[in-house]
Order: structure tokens, then sequence, then C-alpha cells
């Protein structure tokens, strides 16, 4: 799925053409941006401004990639008066970050993508 840079949203025509939904899945956490998101988002929900400044980008890009994953089904939010806060929908996400980051490691890179709080008691095997 490629981000749509007229509206911002995933192109979901890829699924409608043919493209397996799991690789529709890997694309969607194949942008940097997009898997920065998430990464913060297992810390927690937070609020399109909490991202901008904790990610150091445009609130127009977060915007995007975030209207993104809510069309990939990885991402939702709950209004609380005007404003909207976002969280991951998918407790799943977290055995998939899991299990790249342990065939990250077994490749020879180290790479963290969870709360180090999800971590504790496991060994990389």
């Amino acid at each position: 799925m490629a981000i749509d840079s007229e509206s911002g949203r995933c192109v979901s025509a890829d699924i409608a053409a043919g493209i397996p939904p799991a690789a529709a899945l890997f694309q969607s956490l194949a942008d940097e941006t997009r898997l920065r998101i998430v990464q913060r988002l297992t810390r927690g929900e937070a609020r399109v401004v909490d991202l901008t400044t904790e990610l150091g980008l445009a609130q127009s890009t977060v915007s995007k990639h975030l209207a993104c994953l809510r069309d990939c089904g990885l991402v939702d939010y709950r209004a609380q008066g005007r404003q909207s806060f976002y969280s991951l929908t998918r407790p799943e996400l977290m055995d998939l970050l899991a299990s790249a980051e342990h065939l990250l490691a077994a490749t020879g890179h180290t790479v963290t993508l969870r709360p180090a709080h999800e971590q504790a008691g496991e060994t990389v095997s």
C-alpha cells in the first residue's frame, strides 16, 4: 500500500487488484514513519500533537500516516471533546513486532520495536 499524496489514505486498490492481504499488511509496516508511529503507540495512546512533538514530524505527515494505519485496521482513535486519542487496535501486532525483533537479531541486526516492559522476561531464540 502506498500513500496517495492527494488524499493521504492508503491505496486499497492493490488489494482489489489481487495483491494478497498479507503483502498489504507488511507494506503498511514497511514505511519508516508508519513503523515509528506504531512503535510509539505500543507505549499507549497518543494525540496527533503528541506524535508530532515526540517524532519530530509535521502534523500533515502524521495525519496522513495515521489515516493509512487506520485504513489497514492497525490503529483507531477515540474522541474526547475536540481531541482524538490514537491507539493500536490489534494486540497481535505486538507478537508480530516481537517476532521481527527475534528474526532481525538472528540475522545480526538487533532492533527494539516494543517497549521494555513488553520484552521483560523474554529470551531471544
